[in-house]
């Protein structure tokens, strides 16, 4: 093989390994996406997710829950802090109060915007 013809066959070697692995990157990025795009749906859609009060910080309008699936978010179940859209929510509870509450995703930020205590 002359010299032409492994510069060539390495060129086009790099650049199938180039595509190769760009291309789960690619998809990645599609379906991360993809993913926000489901996380700003209007609340309107949003359905009421069951969770567990486990901190409350009055001041800074935030609840730490823990939630069953969002499923208008595409999130799983776990336990994390959200914002409240009004602290006035936030008088009726108390840490290990069951609720059923509805959150939606603004500005990078989740944000309960409807919560009711279970009975």
């Amino acid at each position: 093989m002359n010299r032409k013809t492994a510069s060539q066959l390495s060129l086009f070697v790099a650049t199938l390994l180039s595509a190769s692995l760009l291309s789960p990157i690619a998809h990645a990025a599609e379906d991360h996406s993809a993913h926000h795009a489901k996380a700003s749906a209007p609340a309107a859609s949003a359905e009421m997710t069951d969770g567990e009060v486990r901190k409350i910080d009055r001041e800074a309008g935030k609840l730490t829950l823990k939630h069953a699936d969002i499923k208008s978010l595409d999130m799983p179940a776990m336990t994390m802090v959200f914002q409240v859209r009004d602290k006035a929510m936030l008088d009726k509870l108390q840490v290990g109060t069951r609720i059923q509450f509805q959150v939606v995703s603004e500005a990078g930020k989740f944000v309960v915007t409807e919560l009711k205590v279970k009975p």
